[in-house]
C-alpha cells in the first residue's frame, strides 16, 4: 500500500489544522483529518467555473473573482473559459494554500497562476468584495464546504442575508453568481430568492461514476 506523504500543514484564524499529503501521485488537503478537497476528485470544482463563465467567453475585459484557491481546479476550468483580455482573481485567506499551489515541487497550479490573466490576493474575500463594489461579471465562492462549512466560522458570514448582499453589491450586471456547496441546503436557497435572485440548483458528481454528488446554486438577479 502506497503511503500518504505529508507535505505541509497550516492553521487557520479559528485553530483548525489544514494538512497537504501527496498520496500516489495526486495531492489532498485533510481539514482536521477528514479530507476536503482532492486532485483525483474536482469535478464540481470544474463545472463552477463553467456554469459562471463560458457566457463570458466572447466578453471583452471580463472580470471575475474566485472565492478560495483549493487545489486550483475552478481557477484552471475559468481559465479556459475566458477570453485573451480577462481578469480572474482569486482571494485567498491562508497564505500556506497559495504557497503549495505554486510550488514548482508538486506541480498542482503552477502554469495556471503564472497566467498574466491571474491576479492572487492573499486576503478574506469579504474583504474583496467589499473593496470592489460593482467589478466582477461573474463570482465564484467555494469556500468550505458550502453553507455548512467545517473550517472556519468566519465562512459563514458570505451565507449569511448580509454576505449574500454583500457579493450581489459586487456584481456587475447582468453578472452571475455560484455557489458550491458539498450538499443542498433549503435554507441558503431560501436566503438566495429572499434576496431577490433567480437560482438554478445544478448536481454534479464529485468525480467520474461516484455516487456523491456536489450542488451548484447558480444566482443572477431579478430584473
Amino acid at each position: 500500500m502506497k503511503r500518504f506523504e505529508r507535505l505541509g500543514e497550516a492553521r487557520t484564524p479559528d485553530g483548525s489544522l489544514l494538512e497537504l499529503f501527496r498520496h500516489d501521485g495526486s495531492y489532498l488537503i485533510r481539514a482536521d483529518g477528514i479530507e476536503l478537497m482532492s486532485t483525483r476528485r474536482h469535478l464540481s470544482e470544474d463545472r463552477l467555473a463553467v456554469v459562471a463563465c463560458a457566457p463570458l467567453r466572447d466578453v471583452s475585459g471580463a472580470r471575475v473573482l474566485i472565492g478560495g484557491l483549493g487545489l486550483g481546479f475552478t481557477l484552471r476550468a475559468a481559465l479556459e473559459q475566458l477570453g485573451p483580455d480577462a481578469e480572474v482573481v482569486v482571494a485567498e485567506l491562508m497564505a500556506e494554500v497559495i504557497g503549495w499551489n505554486a510550488e514548482p515541487a508538486y506541480g498542482i497550479s503552477v502554469e495556471a497562476m503564472r497566467d498574466p490573466r491571474v491576479r492572487i490576493v492573499h486576503d478574506d474575500v469579504v474583504n474583496v468584495l467589499r473593496a470592489n463594489p460593482g467589478g466582477f461579471d461573474a463570482i465564484m465562492l467555494d469556500t468550505d464546504n458550502g453553507p455548512e462549512g467545517m473550517i472556519m466560522q468566519e465562512n459563514a458570514r458570505l451565507y449569511t442575508d448580509r454576505g449574500i448582499a454583500l457579493t450581489m453589491a459586487a456584481l456587475r450586471a447582468p453578472g452571475r453568481i455560484a455557489y458550491w456547496s458539498v450538499e443542498d441546503d433549503r435554507g441558503f436557497l431560501r436566503a438566495l430568492r429572499r434576496a431577490g435572485l433567480t437560482v438554478e440548483t445544478e448536481h454534479v458528481r464529485a468525480h467520474g461514476n461516484a455516487r456523491a454528488m456536489h450542488t451548484l446554486y447558480v444566482a443572477t438577479p431579478r430584473g
